[in-house]
């Protein structure tokens, strides 16, 4: 098919990926640049609509419901002056400065839109990161992934089904020798941010079960086993973090498995170099982050081993000036010599840079360097607790929170981020809405 061109004269910036750092450059580039036609602004993503991807335990529990609270693309893009695409992207030709996008097929494989060439004049990559298996035999036939929403619905579907085998195996006992039916493990490897969050939010949303009739579906019928390879759960965050995280979830009743490397997951469980066999109903695995595999595939950029893209100070691939790449795909190496982190702030950070950076670039000005800001990090253990470091590298050191002021800047770092894409304004209403529906809605997705 025909690359689609500009049909005026003013340059074009594609963005590929909708995750926190692209949809919040899109929504700038779209006020400051696409409303006023000195750019035309395209974002492109595989789904139609995004959600915060630190929410996505929220979502594979049930706390949250994508369909309600996610950001439909389209629909946002009119409101803030870009256009939005769906597709995904496939190649890179950056010698004619056009990308591929693949077909697009419904559920039974029929082909509703052909696989396209989108021209563009300014090309920012922004696809995010997946898991890392590490080459694990058996981990992508056996293991949940929390890399989208999708998987996350995938996971939340499958959690609803193990909490009503074991509500009607307590109701009508089956005879089982080895109890399996009444009892519900789950194995979670990977004790970062996702696999810490996600460990309590099953605690809190087996609580809630007995308030919508599945009361025999209670706390103690419910085993987590959480595997870190490393000597402690949180190994980016501040040992005194890890410390309090880690006695909270014990106090839940969370199996915390530090020292514990896996070599193969299995329809019964994962089992460790050991030979141990950990069994699980459900198994996830959240350990490690990488960009996508394809990215070794498009050729021409030059990648850490984490297939990150390695880019200059301004944020420019080290091989193209025409592409930027922000978020957990870029490889960008601090003053410290350390890559910065795949974190939302980064992303966040990366956004504001490139936004000025393609600015610049329109105003014929010299483009300025990213220089990244830890401003601390925050773990957020469901209702139990909250906690984290504030201020990060502000001060000589960081300052320890938990319990409520914690809390509260967790729901701000959301708050924030839906300021960015949708306005203060909105953001309130936002916030009242979902007062209000909480009154004439379940707390917890059951569908």
């Amino acid at each position: 098919m025909a690359a689609h061109s500009s049909t005026s004269s003013i340059p074009r910036i594609v963005i590929i990926g909708g995750g926190a750092g692209g949809l919040g450059l899109a929504t700038q580039l779209g006020h400051k640049l696409g409303r006023r036609q000195r750019a035309e602004i395209i974002l492109v993503d595989k789904n139609r609509t995004h959600i915060w991807k630190p929410l996505l335990h929220e979502v594979a529990t049930g706390s949250l419901d994508a369909d309600l609270d996610g950001v439909v693309y389209s629909a946002h893009a009119v409101k803030h002056g870009y256009h939005f695409q769906l597709g995904t992207f496939e190649q890179l030709d950056s010698a004619a400065k056009q990308v591929t996008l693949a077909a697009i097929t419904d559920a039974k494989g029929k082909v509703l839109l052909p696989q396209r060439q989108l021209s563009y004049d300014k090309l920012v990559i922004a696809i995010g990161s997946v898991s890392n298996d590490f080459g694990t035999p058996g981990v992508k036939d056996h293991c949940f992934f929390l890399d989208s929403h999708e998987q996350a619905n995938r996971f939340h579907d499958h959690l609803l089904d193990s909490f009503t085998r074991v509500h009607q195996a307590h109701e009508q006992p089956i005879q089982q020798d080895d109890g399996q039916q009444q009892q519900l493990n789950i194995a979670i490897v990977g004790a970062g941010a996702t696999g810490v969050e996600l460990s309590a939010e099953l605690y809190h949303v087996t609580e809630m079960l007995k308030v919508y009739g599945l009361s025999k579906m209670t706390a103690d019928k419910l085993s987590i086993d959480l595997i870190e390879a490393g000597p402690r759960i949180l190994p980016a965050l501040p040992e005194r973090i890890s410390a309090s995280a880690r006695r909270e979830l014990s106090k839940l009743g969370v199996n915390v498995r530090e020292n514990t490397r896996i070599a193969e997951a299995t329809s019964q469980g994962f089992v460790t170099d050991k030979g141990e066999l950990i069994a699980a109903n459900l198994m996830l695995w959240a350990a490690g982050v990488k960009a996508p595999d394809f990215i070794a595939n498009l050729g021409g950029f030059e990648l850490n081993r984490n297939n990150q893209i390695v880019v200059k100070p301004s944020l420019q691939s080290s091989v193209d000036d025409n592409i930027f790449v922000i978020g957990d795909c870029c490889a960008c190496t601090q003053a410290d010599g350390k890559l910065v982190p795949p974190r939302a702030q980064s992303a966040h950070q990366m956004a504001e840079c490139v936004e000025q950076n393609l600015i610049k670039l329109l105003d014929g000005q010299p483009l300025q360097d990213y220089q990244y800001v830890d401003y601390g990090s925050l773990v957020n253990l469901s209702r139990f607790s909250t906690v984290g470091s504030l201020m990060g590298n502000l001060t000589k050191s960081s300052m320890f929170v938990e319990g409520k002021i914690a809390r509260f800047m967790y729901i701000s770092l959301y708050r924030m981020h839906q300021k960015s894409i949708h306005g203060g304004l909105k953001t309130f209403g936002l916030w009242l809405t979902e007062k209000m529906m909480r009154v004439v809605r379940p707390r917890m997705k059951l569908h």
